[in-house]
């Protein structure tokens, strides 16, 4: 895969037309790696000798490590964990050159793919084995972590988690509760907390939260409400589950005087975002800023003329915190347009014109399923991609015509 190298930077026709490929993973299809092969061998269909230059993109959601890796470097780690339903699963992380930064998705040892549509239960479910990823990149000489909080099976507040690195929940007659399996329901049992085992390495080590989410931990606004039923949570079990964390942001309080409840993203993965603020040195970031920076995108963008991004789907919600605004903004600063492809536009997607995207496309070139869609999305992509940079040189060459 070709790198981006300062110093790179033309633009125009020929040998000097410079495209930067800054996709974020299609769900389920492709990964933003993936993507950007296919958006690449679209562009060189339409202009041969064109300078493509690939920067893998993730907002703190599925994908994140690949995409990390792609464009940093770094080693893909393998560690066998407790999966969302205690089952054991094997979960990826990714240790960055430098040698000290992990990144790790919450999703590969805790996350919704992972369990059965029949079998969701955010009472049962924990996040203990993403403690256990933690554990193992400090095992590793690890100081500073980049963890992203997207698509969660679970909705513990991290009390899995923190179980892994060494902190003790009990209930009212002192019992340990629910050793190993931290999870929702147990939540409103806990009488105490006990954070003098937490391991040393972790109170030590600097934490970034990677995530566009910007809900607290309970309330209307919540992660029980919100994203508690796309994991099982019956309407009962979502009262459940918000007293649970409620009670639990009072205990953690009640330990070490830390007010989780209402900050913005503590509500992230099923409480995690608060689980990790609560007994980490943690810092809530915006995942795809984080992600850019890393991969030197900035940099890439500069120059170049033209950028196109994309994503599975495509709608209101992208504005906020999504990759291709993200992009859009970050190309902005360099005066490069942006063009988005899209699996599909859904409501609101028009809100990203407003973000600096100059155009947004649907991959879709007939009528077709989903699953067509979804088989089909590296050809789609690559036809598209092909299109988007056949019209922008017509374009030109009228300009100059002109």
């Amino acid at each position: 895969m070709e790198r981006y190298e300062a110093g790179n930077g033309t633009s125009g026709r020929g040998t000097n037309f410079r495209v930067v490929v800054a996709p974020d993973s299609f769900k389920g299809s492709l990964s933003s790696v993936d993507a950007a092969e296919a958006i690449r061998s679209g562009i060189r269909r339409a202009v041969p000798d064109a300078e493509v230059v690939i920067v893998p993109m993730a907002d703190g959601g599925e994908g994140t490590v690949d995409a990390v890796l792609a464009a940093a470097g770094g080693e893909r780690i393998e560690a066998e964990v407790t999966g969302p339903l205690g089952e054991p699963v094997r979960a990826a992380y990714g240790l960055l050159p430098d040698g000290r930064t992990a990144v790790i998705e919450m999703a590969a040892a805790s996350g919704l793919p992972l369990v059965g549509t029949n079998e969701r239960d955010p009472l049962r479910a924990t996040t203990y084995g993403t403690g256990q990823l933690i554990r193992d990149a400090l095992d590793r000489g690890v100081q500073r972590i980049l963890i992203g909080l997207g698509g969660s099976a679970t909705n513990d507040g991290g009390m899995g988690m923190a179980q892994a690195l060494g902190v003790r929940f009990a209930d009212a007659e002192g019992r340990e509760l629910a050793a190993g399996r931290g999870c929702g329901g147990e939540l409103e049992r806990i009488a105490s907390i006990d954070a003098s085992g937490l391991d040393p390495r972790f109170a030590a080590a600097e934490v970034t939260v990677l995530s566009d989410v910007t809900n607290p931990l309970c309330g209307p606004d919540g992660a029980s409400p919100v994203y508690g039923p796309q994991k099982g949570a019956t309407p009962e079990m979502v009262e459940r589950l918000d007293r649970g964390l409620a009670h639990y942001a009072e205990r953690i309080a009640a330990l070490n005087g830390r007010q989780v409840a209402e900050v913005p993203g503590a509500g992230a993965a099923g409480g995690l975002g608060a689980g990790l603020l609560a007994f980490g040195r943690t810092e809530m970031q915006s995942g795809i800023r984080v992600v850019m920076e890393l991969a030197g995108f900035g940099r890439a963008a500069e120059g170049a003329a033209l950028v196109i991004t994309g994503e599975g789907r495509t709608d209101g919600q992208t504005a906020f915190g999504k990759v291709p605004a993200g992009i859009a903004e970050a190309a902005g600063v360099h005066g490069v347009p942006v063009v988005c492809l899209s699996g599909g536009l859904g409501d609101g997607a028009e809100a990203l014109y407003d973000r600096g995207i100059a155009a947004l496309f649907s991959i879709a070139n007939r009528p077709m399923t989903l699953d067509e869609a979804m088989g089909d999305a590296a050809a789609l992509l690559a036809e598209a991609a092909e299109n988007i940079v056949r019209l922008y040189r017509a374009g030109l060459g009228a300009r100059a015509g002109g």
